[in-house]
């Protein structure tokens, strides 16, 4: 316990410390108003990735060896993902399709250096698949690269991103802990309080953001350890690691599928269609009609990370039944496709009109 309070308290100042020095490296790193997603009006730094690299090094450096086995190996496998997510921070120019590929190559690397790929589906026919080892090194590196770039999607107010990572891997780690990985579970806490230290300074004002960089390291190590819980423990399987990991997911699911049905829009486009953006919009806007932008911007998170609570308890409780599981799944999906339908349509119900809609109130509020 007292490792991971240091993990803390090293993260959370080295993130007081980027803040403290904006004066210095704003011209690189500040992050101005004007893109699409953007829910901020003064340039702010978007260098939170920095404060986590830290923070995670820390934790391997004040770590037992049998943590450090595990910890090392996702810390090295994690630094293109990193890099290219950091280097898009300072440039902007880095586009969707070259970090995409940074996420996959950490997944390619992670199976480099661990020997380990995901072949623990819950689904005979895709394990027997998954038996050959280069789909599966595939399946794994895909997915990997997938998820880390679904918590790069839903990193859109303060602190969002950042609680719901502390409360996936909490729920990796409680699982891990139950079925007696405690190693697995100590590097999951460890990463959870990491994401905690930084959530501190970032929610709910938001003087610092967790940036791609920052998004994409730790959604490459929630990846990783969703991976390695079903394949070190064969008592679960994979749809342990797809319920705690749902929200992301879905949103990705939802949102490629919602940018597909609109003409004269590519699905690797941003827009403010998320169910993030319509929460704030509909939801906290509303209740707090005079509250300051950036309290609005920080009392959307909490809803957010209802939404990764919800499944990743269900996932807790029922880690070793399948069919529990695959049923948590399916109410996941259709929780959060009559959540969207509701703050879009205002009415709980949802059909393929619901993603055309989402759109039109979108463009209607901005």
């Amino acid at each position: 316990m007292f490792v991971n309070v240091l993990v803390i308290a090293i993260t959370m100042f080295a993130a007081v410390g980027l803040v403290a020095t904006q004066p210095w490296h704003g011209r690189f790193s500040m992050d101005n108003a004007a893109g699409v997603q953007n829910h901020h009006k003064e340039p702010t730094s978007r260098i939170g990735g920095v404060a986590i690299a830290l923070g995670l090094v820390s934790s391997w450096v004040l770590a037992t060896p049998d943590v450090r086995t595990v910890l090392g190996p996702m810390l090295l496998a994690g630094i293109p993902a990193f890099l290219f997510g950091l280097l898009e921070d300072l440039t902007k120019q880095v586009g969707v399709l070259p970090r995409l590929l940074a996420t996959v190559a950490s997944g390619l690397l992670a199976w480099y250096l661990t020997g380990i790929a995901m072949q623990n589906t819950g689904l005979p026919p895709l394990d027997w698949l998954l038996a050959f080892t280069p789909i599966a090194v595939l399946f794994t590196a895909f997915a990997v690269g997938g998820v880390a770039n679904a918590l790069n999607i839903i990193d859109g107010f303060n602190g969002l991103a950042a609680g719901a990572i502390v409360i996936m891997m909490g729920a990796l780690g409680l699982i891990a802990a139950d079925v007696g990985d405690s190693t697995l579970a100590s590097v999951c806490f460890l990463l959870a309080f990491c994401a905690l230290g930084f959530c501190v300074v970032n929610w709910p004002l938001g003087p610092i953001f967790l940036g791609d960089g920052g998004a994409y390291l730790l959604g490459f190590c929630l990846a990783w350890l969703a991976v390695l819980l079903p394949m070190r423990n064969p008592q679960i399987n994979a749809w342990v690691s797809l319920l705690v990991c749902s929200y992301p997911v879905l949103e990705v699911v939802f949102s490629v599928q919602r940018r597909r049905r609109r003409i004269g829009h590519h699905p690797g486009e941003a827009d403010k269609c998320h169910l993030h953006h319509f929460m704030h919009r509909r939801v906290v806007c509303k209740l707090f009609p005079h509250m300051r932008r950036r309290l609005q911007n920080g009392m959307t998170s909490p809803l957010g990370w209802i939404c990764a609570a919800l499944p990743a308890a269900w996932a807790v409780v029922f880690a070793e039944s399948t069919v529990l599981l695959a049923v948590g799944f399916v109410l996941a999906i259709f929780s959060y496709a009559a959540v969207y339908a509701r703050l879009t349509q205002f009415r709980w119900c949802f059909s393929a009109r619901t993603m055309r809609l989402g759109a039109v109130s979108s463009s209607a509020s901005t």
